[in-house]
């Protein structure tokens, strides 16, 4: 019972995650896991943490929700792994408080921008393989990333070839916009589907005139009307 009671008296959260090391900065929890060849963010991470610093391993995914219980996070150092998917509801829970997101050296070719307009943190997303498109662009314009890292945005992959290896800010200072491109492209199907639609409508008319004009013929010849008695 002594030792029932004693688990019940420990805060929770209070351990920390095996290969880390859980310290204290000015009063605020830290919890340092770099360089540990971590492929997942722990789950046990103190809900009280404030810095939290996951660089420098094998992660490849930020899953919906990976952070939401740790309300008291200030900033998440997720530089130099593996990282290639970020789920929409990646940073939900944290958004509010959040001053600094460090997302730079990964392997992101795209991020879903509602991963990050809802942040107030300054985010570092150079040294990754963009793919410039729509989104990014609008990432770009919309989230607060750190000035001092935007121009290091470059385009990896790109609609048009003139753009690869071009920072990203270059290709849109010089007139590029990936969103009208999508929006051409939108256009086009959207006529062709239209176009479709009316070939079948004309070809409708079309059957429907001559199957009338058939039957007017057919009712006109001699002997067609029914003889009276």
């Amino acid at each position: 019972q002594a030792f029932f009671c004693l688990l019940l008296c420990i805060p929770w959260g209070s351990s920390c995650p095996p290969s880390c090391q859980c310290t204290e900065r000015a009063g605020a929890k830290a919890v340092l896991c770099s360089s540990q060849h971590l492929e997942e963010i722990p789950k046990d991470i103190p809900r009280d943490v404030v810095f939290l610093k996951l660089d420098a391993n094998s992660i490849t995914r930020i899953p919906s929700n990976a952070f939401r219980h740790l309300s008291h996070l200030e900033e998440i150092d997720l530089s130099r792994n593996a990282i290639e998917k970020i789920d929409r509801a990646a940073f939900r829970g944290v958004a509010a408080g959040l001053r600094s997101l460090d997302l730079s050296g990964n392997r992101i070719r795209s991020i879903p921008k509602e991963a990050l307009l809802a942040l107030h943190a300054k985010v570092r997303l150079a040294n990754n393989p963009w793919h410039c498109e729509c989104a990014l662009q609008e990432v770009l314009g919309e989230a607060r990333l750190d000035p001092d890292w935007v121009r290091d945005i470059t385009c990896h992959t790109a609609p048009r070839q003139e753009y690869v290896g071009k920072p990203l800010l270059q290709v849109l200072d010089a007139g590029g916009n990936f969103c009208s491109v999508r929006q051409r492209t939108m256009d086009v199907a959207m006529l062709v589907t239209m176009s479709g639609w009316f070939a079948m409508l004309v070809t409708y008319v079309i059957c429907y005139v001559r199957h009338n004009r058939e039957r007017s013929r057919r009712h006109s010849l001699p002997g067609a009307q029914p003889r009276a008695e």
